[in-house]
C-alpha cells in the first residue's frame, strides 16, 4: 500500500470549509486527516492520472461551525454548498462521472456527516465516506464506508498514554458523563450511584480525577450519546482499560483487520440493566489477555505528528485502500 496506493486531493475550494479542519476538539480525527492529506508527504498525488481515489477535502465541522445558525434546523446554506461543490468537481474534471464517485472518498468526525453526504444521492450511496458516525441504522455500509475513531485531543499531542497495573485497578467499571442520548439516560437510570463495583457518575464528585479513573477501572463503559460514537471509547484504550461498547448499530473504527472481541466488550443495549453481571462473568485470565490485548492495539490509535507506522492515519488510509481494491471501474460503466 504504502508504495503504491496515490491519493489525488482536490485543490478547489477555500478554507476554512475546505482544506482545513478542526486539531483540538472532538472533532480532531477529521481536521488532523485533512492536515496531514494537504501537507502532501504521504501518498499524496499531485497528478489526478496517477490516483488510485481522489479526496474531496471539506470539513462538515467547519460547516456546522460556520455556516449554520445554532437551534435553527435551517441547513440549506451546508447543502448548496455539498452540492455546488461536487458540481464544481464534476465539470471541472473527469474522474467523478467516470466512476460516478465511488472512487472518491469523504472523511468527518462530525455527528452530522453521514446526513451532510445525502444532499448528493452519488456521495452518499456510491462515494466511499470515512465516518465516526459509523451507524448501519443511517446508512452506513461497511463494504464501502469505512469507520474511524472519535479522539478528542485537547491539546496538539497526546498526553498520559498507560495507567495501573492490573492488579491495582480496583473499580471494575466506570463511567462519567451527561445526559446525551437516550442510551445514555437508560445507563444513568439503571446505574448512577447505585452500585459501589459499577461507578456511574452523571458528574464527578469534586476532587475526582476523571483520567485516574480510568487508568484505574478494569473496564471503561462507552455508550454512545445522541449518535453511535464516543471519544471515550479511544480514552479507554489509551488508559489501557478495556472498552465496553454500549450501543446498536455501530461499527467499531478499523473493523476489517482489528478483532474487536479480542480487545473490547460489546454490550447491546437492551442489556444495560445486566452489566456487572457480564463483567464479573469474564475470568481473571481472559480478563488479563484481553487488557494485553488492549495494550498491543492502541499503536493504531495513536495520533502522531508526522505520521508514524500503523497509527491512526495510516490505519484510516488502510481502510479506504482496501474499499478501493473493491471497486472496478468498469464495472460501473456498463
Amino acid at each position: 500500500m504504502e508504495k503504491l496506493f496515490k491519493i489525488y486531493v482536490y485543490e478547489e475550494g477555500e478554507v476554512p470549509i475546505f482544506h482545513d479542519g478542526p486539531c483540538r476538539s472532538i472533532y480532531s480525527s477529521e481536521g488532523r486527516f485533512i492536515h496531514e492529506m494537504e501537507k502532501g508527504n504521504m501518498y499524496r498525488t499531485r497528478d489526478p492520472d496517477k490516483a488510485l481515489v481522489y479526496f474531496l477535502p471539506f470539513s462538515v465541522a467547519r460547516m456546522v461551525r460556520f455556516m449554520y445558525v445554532p437551534d435553527s434546523k435551517d441547513r440549506h446554506g451546508m447543502k448548496l454548498t455539498i452540492i455546488d461543490y461536487v458540481n464544481l468537481i464534476a465539470q471541472k474534471h473527469p474522474f467523478w462521472n467516470r466512476s460516478l464517485g465511488a472512487d472518491h472518498f469523504m472523511l468527518s468526525c462530525h455527528d452530522w456527516g453521514p446526513f451532510t453526504t445525502s444532499f448528493v444521492p452519488l456521495l452518499f450511496h456510491k462515494s466511499i465516506r470515512v465516518l465516526c458516525n459509523a451507524n448501519t441504522s443511517e446508512g452506513f455500509n461497511p463494504s464501502k464506508d469505512a469507520s474511524f475513531p472519535e479522539i478528542n485531543l485537547k491539546t496538539s499531542e497526546m498526553s498520559g498514554l498507560g495507567g495501573q497495573p492490573p492488579s491495582s485497578r480496583s473499580t471494575l467499571a466506570f463511567f462519567a458523563g451527561g445526559l446525551h442520548g437516550h442510551i445514555r439516560s437508560l445507563l444513568l437510570n439503571e446505574w448512577k450511584g447505585k452500585d459501589r463495583d459499577v461507578r456511574v457518575y452523571e458528574k464527578l464528585p469534586r476532587g475526582v480525577s476523571y483520567e485516574k479513573m480510568l487508568k484505574g477501572s478494569k473496564f471503561c463503559l462507552c455508550p454512545s450519546g445522541y449518535e453511535v460514537a464516543s471519544p471515550r471509547v479511544v480514552e479507554a484504550i489509551y488508559a489501557e482499560c478495556i472498552p465496553v461498547l454500549i450501543s446498536d448499530g455501530y461499527i467499531p473504527p478499523f473493523s476489517d483487520v482489528l478483532d474487536w472481541k479480542t480487545f473490547s466488550v460489546q454490550v447491546p443495549v437492551k442489556n444495560i440493566s445486566d452489566i456487572k453481571n457480564i463483567l464479573m462473568s469474564i475470568s481473571s485470565r481472559q480478563y488479563l489477555r484481553t487488557q494485553r490485548r488492549v495494550k498491543e492495539v492502541q499503536r493504531h490509535f495513536l495520533v502522531n505528528g508526522p505520521p508514524k507506522r500503523y497509527d491512526v492515519f495510516h490505519m484510516i488510509v488502510h481502510s479506504i485502500w482496501l474499499r478501493r481494491l473493491n471497486i472496478r471501474i468498469q464495472d460501473l460503466l456498463t
